[in-house]
């Protein structure tokens, strides 16, 4: 009876620490049996029996790596004919880019006309790439992307470089820097303020870095007869402007302005298109902050 006691009293003991003595303990257990022999019965009696059990997590199981998917540069039907269209569109891109790394060779060669005529070729491709893509139903993200990269790289790069050509030995090297390395800060600044902010149908915010680039390239091929610390002052107020918050208009409302006004610097260029050209950039320059001043005042 005794013996029987002490083993009934083991078995009891067991399971009330198999309840709340790991939770004071603090670890996790195992359970595991152990046999006793007891010679009354002539066999062999299993107890559970409580053992620790390390606190080390199991390794977690691995889990798959999703295969890896390339994105289609063309969304949409990706039929021959489509594909051509999208070639056409981006080779149009990569033209803009090819004659803005020409313009950069030719400035270092000293031909700053020359090199002016190709930004204004640049420019003419960057707009009718926009607009291929939209006509031919080819507008993707990536060529949005791509034509980023061919701004910053013609209108970014090469515009201030051959500026900077433009004026050696007309005003101190250091004020030419200066000036034509905001041009590039701004220009770099403005493309990526447009690829993250929301399209606005009627107004820029701030001077396009395609427009600034045809002012600074139309000012180095027409020669403007103003003094070169004038011109790095310009400049430097062309890069501020680009990165402005005024509103500017864009050239589908320019369009639709009356005949007369667009009558005038055709007239004055006929008369003298240094002076007239001069003044067109600098009534487009201040019609950002009057049309600022209008809106305030509306609301």
């Amino acid at each position: 009876m005794r013996r029987s006691s002490t083993f009934a009293r083991q078995v009891l003991l067991v399971r009330v620490g198999r309840r709340d003595g790991d939770l004071r303990a603090g670890t996790d257990v195992a359970l595991v049996k152990r046999r006793y022999a007891d010679p009354r019965y002539g066999r062999y009696a299993e107890v559970e029996a409580v053992v620790p059990v390390s606190p080390a997590p199991a390794p977690a199981p691995v889990a798959d790596e999703p295969a890896a998917m390339s994105i289609p540069l063309l969304p949409g039907e990706r039929t021959v004919a489509r594909r051509m269209k999208f070639a056409v569109v981006n080779a149009c891109t990569l033209a803009s880019l090819l004659l803005g790394m020409l313009a950069i060779f030719l400035a270092m060669q000293g031909e700053v006309r020359v090199a002016a005529l190709c930004l204004i070729a640049c420019v003419a491709f960057d707009g009718l790439d926009g607009a291929l893509a939209r006509k031919l139903g080819v507008v993707s993200p990536f060529g949005a992307q791509m034509d980023s990269l061919a701004d910053m790289c013609s209108f970014g790069l090469a515009a201030p470089v051959v500026v900077y050509a433009s004026l050696a030995g007309s005003v101190p090297p250091a004020a030419a820097a200066v000036a034509c390395a905001l041009v590039a800060a701004c220009a770099a600044i403005r493309l990526a303020r447009f690829n993250v902010s929301p399209r606005d149908g009627r107004f820029f915010c701030g001077v396009p870095t395609t427009m600034a680039a045809a002012v600074l390239a139309l000012t180095v091929a027409i020669g403007l007869p103003v003094s070169g610390l004038v011109l790095v002052g310009g400049v430097a107020l062309l890069a501020f402007a680009m990165v402005s918050s005024f509103p500017y208009a864009k050239l589908a409302r320019l369009v639709t302005l009356p005949a007369w006004v667009w009558l005038a610097p055709v007239l004055g260029a006929l008369v003298d298109i240094r002076l007239t050209f001069a003044l067109v950039v600098v009534g487009y320059l201040l019609s950002g902050p009057v049309l600022w001043l209008r809106q305030r005042r509306a609301v």
